[in-house]
């Protein structure tokens, strides 16, 4: 059986073979120089976490060139799991979420009956109040049979009374087709779309439409490893997010890209945001605790 010190001389071996020091490789990487003596060492105590080790040494291997699936299956008995020892606490508040989750679908089913009621008792308010209110205007009208006052009207009158009416006829008309052209003039904007059009494992594939731009931020609720790529594999930010940390989150933008690709170490700890809405996981975190994202951008002049 391999072991563990064999994995830290390959790699060493290999770094040493591109005419690497450990402060250039953390140059590379952006992990810190300690966590890499500490792969090399087999020394995985080091780590911040357990799921850390797989992402750190994925990220050594691929910046000496070397395939980190095959290493991993070459010692997948010896590399430690993503699963690190505070997990069932995490569970625990996983389950809390789902069933208060439960809780609130059935106050939603709810929510219509209770709506059709108050509509409903609002219609009968508002009947009530307009009959009495006829009621009332009608037993108000004064009624003089006696002293009617009788007002003869001039032809000049009459003529001057139908051309006000005309006028006010012709000012409501052009009211109406300027609120109508206004009307036209204005066309909706439609809202920003986000969708999943793929899951499979650890991966999953959204789609963003109706959006200007395109910016992508990740927060940490706790302690996470992330790497924030386009799609041609440039790395726009990679490494440690803390909460109450010196950097809590991160926000890249995408706008002039097609595609983003999101590594995050740890998705029970880590927040995604895209145009300052926020995506909820295809896959539970605690299913797969290291997740890769991918976000494709589907301009709107497309």
């Amino acid at each position: 059986m391999l072991s563990l010190t064999e994995l830290g001389n390959r790699l060493k071996e290999a770094r040493q073979a591109k005419g690497m020091s450990l402060d250039d490789l953390q140059a590379v990487t952006k992990i810190q120089k300690r966590y890499l003596t500490g792969i090399e060492e087999g020394n995985y105590k080091v780590m911040p976490g357990s799921f850390y080790v797989r992402a750190f040494i994925k990220q050594y291997a691929e910046a000496v060139n070397l395939d980190p699936e095959e290493l991993f299956q070459a010692y997948s008995q010896d590399i430690p799991s993503t699963y690190n020892d505070d997990l069932p606490d995490k569970l625990s508040r996983v389950q809390t979420r789902k069933d208060m989750g439960e809780r609130s679908s059935k106050i939603l089913d709810l929510l219509p009956k209770i709506l059709i009621f108050a509509f409903v008792i609002g219609a009968l308010v508002l009947i009530y109040y307009f009959v009495q209110k006829s009621a009332g205007d009608e037993s108000e009208e004064p009624v003089n049979k006696d002293n009617q006052e009788i007002t003869y009207e001039t032809s000049e009158d009459l003529t001057k009374a139908d051309e006000t009416d005309e006028t006010d006829g012709t000012d409501e008309e052009t009211a109406e087709e300027t609120e109508d052209t206004t009307e036209e003039t204005e066309p909706e904007v439609p809202a920003q779309e986000i969708a999943v059009v793929e899951a499979n494992g650890s991966k999953t594939t959204f789609e963003l439409k109706n959006a200007e731009k395109f910016e992508v931020k990740l927060v940490s609720t706790g302690e996470t490893w992330v790497n924030m790529k386009n799609g041609k594999g440039y790395s726009f930010f990679q490494g440690l997010l803390k909460k109450g940390g010196e950097k809590e989150s991160e926000t890249i933008d995408y706008s002039k890209e097609t595609e983003a690709f999101i590594v995050v170490g740890n998705s029970l700890a880590t927040e995604i945001y895209v145009n300052d809405q926020k995506i909820e996981y295809a896959v539970s975190p605690s299913e797969q605790v290291r997740q890769d994202i991918t976000i494709r951008f589907v301009k709107t002049n497309e």
